[in-house]
Order: C-alpha cells, then sequence, then structure tokens
C-alpha cells in the first residue's frame, strides 16, 4: 500500500535523507519542520462535539506558514475581500516579466535582492511606459512566482495591471485606446532588462548583493553574465486583457497565494517516488504526469521557499499602499463607473457536522501537543 500523498507526509517520511545529503538554511528547515507537524498531534488541537448527532472528533492545528498547501485558505479570503474594495470597471491586462536562466544564479544565491529587484523593476517598466506612451500614471499590483510547473527554478513577476490611469495633471482618467492592447512587448522587455541591468549593478557595487565570488568574481565578471544574457529574449508576457472586476478577481484567487504545488496535483507517493501532475503550456496547456524521487523533488520544493518576511506581492503607482483608498476612490468618480460587483460567495460552513451534515461542531476541550516529532531533528 501506498504512503499518503501529500507534502506534509513526503516531508515527514524524507526530510532526513535530504538534509544528509544537501544543505539546507534555517528558513528552509522551519518551512519542512511545520508542514511536517502541520495537522497531526505536534502540534496539539481541539475536540469538537457535533450539537445534533453527538459525533465527536479531534481537529489537528495548522502550521499557517504560507508555503504550506494545507493552510492559507483563510487570510486568502480575507485579502480578497480587501482587494474587491480596489477593483475598478476598467479592462485589466496580465503581464509576465521574466529573466533569462542564466541569471537565475543571482537569485539562487541572493533571493531577497534579486526578487525585491525584479518586482520594482516590473513595476517601474510598466508605469514608465504608461507615462510615456499612455501620458497616464497608472497602478500596479505584482506577484512573485519561483516555480515551474515541474518545480524547476524560474523566478517570474505576474502584474495586474488597470487599464489606463491618472492623467499628467490628475484632473481626468486617461483609457487604454484599445480594449486588447496595453504596450508592445519589445519595448517594454527591453525597458524591464535595463532597469533590472542598472538595479543589479548598483546594488552589486554597494554591497548590497552578495555573491560567492566563484560565481561572479567581480564587477566585470557580472558585465560578462549580462553580456551573455543578451543573447536570450528578456521576455515581457502580455496576455489577453481580463475583461473587467470579477474577472480580475477570479485571477487573483488562483494567483496570488498561489505555492509551488498542492496538494490536490501530488497522485501518489510510494515511499520512494513521488508522481504528479504538470499542464504542458507549449502543448496547449495538456495535462501531464512526472515521477521524482521524493528527495529530489523535496530539494525543488525548497527552492521556492521565500526569505523570511518577504513580501511577494506589491502594488506600485497609483495602487501604492500610501494613497491606494484615496486614488481608487477619485479614479471611481472620474471613470464614473454605476456597476456593483456582486457579493462574495459564500464560503463552506467549517462547523458543518461532517457526519449527519445538520449540526454544528462544538469546540468541547483543547487537546495539548502529542507524540515527540520522530521525523525531523529539532536541533
Amino acid at each position: 500500500m501506498g504512503s499518503e500523498a501529500s507534502l506534509g507526509a513526503i516531508v515527514r517520511a524524507k526530510v532526513g535523507e535530504l538534509t544528509e545529503k544537501f544543505p539546507v538554511t534555517a528558513a528552509q528547515r522551519k518551512v519542512m519542520r511545520a508542514m511536517a507537524d502541520c495537522r497531526t498531534a505536534a502540534l496539539g488541537g481541539h475536540r469538537d462535539r457535533c450539537d445534533s448527532c453527538g459525533f465527536e472528533h479531534i481537529f489537528w492545528n495548522s502550521c499557517r506558514d504560507r508555503h504550506c498547501p494545507n493552510c492559507g485558505g483563510e487570510a486568502r479570503v480575507r485579502w480578497l475581500d480587501a482587494r474587491r474594495e480596489e477593483v475598478l470597471d476598467v479592462p485589466y491586462f496580465h503581464v509576465v516579466f521574466t529573466i533569462p536562466a542564466i541569471l537565475n544564479v543571482l537569485a539562487l544565491h541572493a533571493p531577497a535582492v534579486v526578487y525585491s529587484i525584479m518586482l520594482q523593476c516590473a513595476g517601474q517598466a510598466l508605469l514608465d511606459l504608461g507615462l510615456s506612451r499612455l501620458g497616464a500614471h497608472m497602478g500596479v499590483l505584482a506577484v512573485l512566482h519561483t516555480w515551474g510547473q515541474l518545480l524547476q527554478f524560474h523566478p517570474h513577476v505576474h502584474c495586474v495591471v488597470p487599464g489606463g490611469g491618472f492623467s499628467r495633471d490628475g484632473h481626468h482618467w486617461v483609457r487604454v485606446p484599445k480594449i486588447d492592447f496595453l504596450f508592445a512587448v519589445k519595448p517594454l522587455s527591453r525597458h524591464f532588462r535595463n532597469l533590472f541591468r542598472t538595479a543589479v549593478r548598483q546594488a552589486y557595487a554597494d554591497g548590497t548583493l552578495k555573491i560567492p565570488t566563484e560565481i561572479v568574481a567581480d564587477a566585470q565578471a557580472l558585465d560578462l553574465l549580462f553580456a551573455r544574457s543578451y543573447k536570450t529574449d528578456w521576455h515581457a508576457y502580455a496576455k489577453p486583457p481580463f475583461g473587467g472586476p470579477e474577472q480580475v478577481l477570479a485571477y487573483l484567487a488562483n494567483y496570488t497565494h498561489r505555492i509551488a504545488i498542492s496538494n490536490r496535483r501530488i497522485l501518489s507517493f510510494d515511499g520512494q517516488d513521488v508522481t504528479f501532475s504538470w499542464h504542458d503550456y507549449a502543448a496547449n496547456n495538456a495535462e501531464r504526469i512526472k515521477t521524482l524521487d521524493a528527495v529530489t523533488f523535496l530539494r525543488r520544493y525548497i527552492r521556492h521557499v521565500l526569505p523570511p518576511r518577504f513580501t511577494r506581492v506589491r502594488y506600485y503607482g497609483f495602487l501604492a499602499n500610501r494613497d491606494r483608498m484615496v486614488n481608487v476612490a477619485k479614479a471611481r468618480e472620474l471613470i464614473a463607473s454605476k456597476r456593483e460587483l456582486r457579493p462574495p460567495p459564500l464560503t463552506p460552513d467549517t462547523r458543518l457536522c461532517p457526519q449527519c451534515r445538520k449540526g454544528s461542531m462544538r469546540r468541547m476541550a483543547q487537546v495539548d501537543p502529542q507524540c515527540p516529532r520522530t521525523w525531523f531533528d529539532t536541533s
């Protein structure tokens, strides 16, 4: 019989072998410990009883780590509810920025610095072209992803851009001329490339970007690395517009709180190998199956652990945190929209009894943490 097919089960079974074979950072170790303990007796829980049929059940506590596939649902719902107050009745565009694979080595050795530069440069590239091409002060919501469908290291930035912005004097709303077109991707890609190169050079010069000398020996070696990167296209991929606020919220629900892989995609784990599904975008999004050795699978996964306290969703332009609500209210007045968003869908009642489906589960007692970890070195 196969083992439980979940990230937590894979971590519990293989974390010792992983840490013996490969270096693991403190942040990665912390995330794996959280996922191993999530919804197990190690974190304790509470005993609930149905007020209708008397059914009792112990609910083990969640780890609440943002990388864990079991957690984040409540935070995601709260975040989306807040975003409902910010979307505008205009077309929204989806733009994706990537860096050439040859530069991934910079992100692997200095993730916090390089990820921040990627987000900042993606947002700035869109704002600059908005001002130069449309004469509009635009807004951008940027989301960092670091993975591809096969869990390979592939840092890129997804941007959600309202189709328009404030005029230079701030008294008018400037719409995009074409409902299905934002900017030409070539000048957008080149501008992102130039911004990224300048920011990385500056960070290296002032010591913010620390790369081992065997990777980048000096500033000249960094320039050579960039020169080699120019042989590959710097992609800024503009997808078709969403169409309106409801479609934007659906997109945000799928992207902003996504992790590298969900338990739903893990099809089996036999104690040695992990089989999971993935979508082949080169073949019209066809679903494929991939099997990896469990240690290789975990090693790929932990590469996507974010630096501690790193903010992967950021806002720029008129959507920047400081003045966002004031600017959104002003934009709504200038757009003069009368459309109202539909109320959010009802979320399932987590208190509903899973046995009789009528009563509500009531908390009866706290359950203390049990059975010390046997799967993880707690040192």
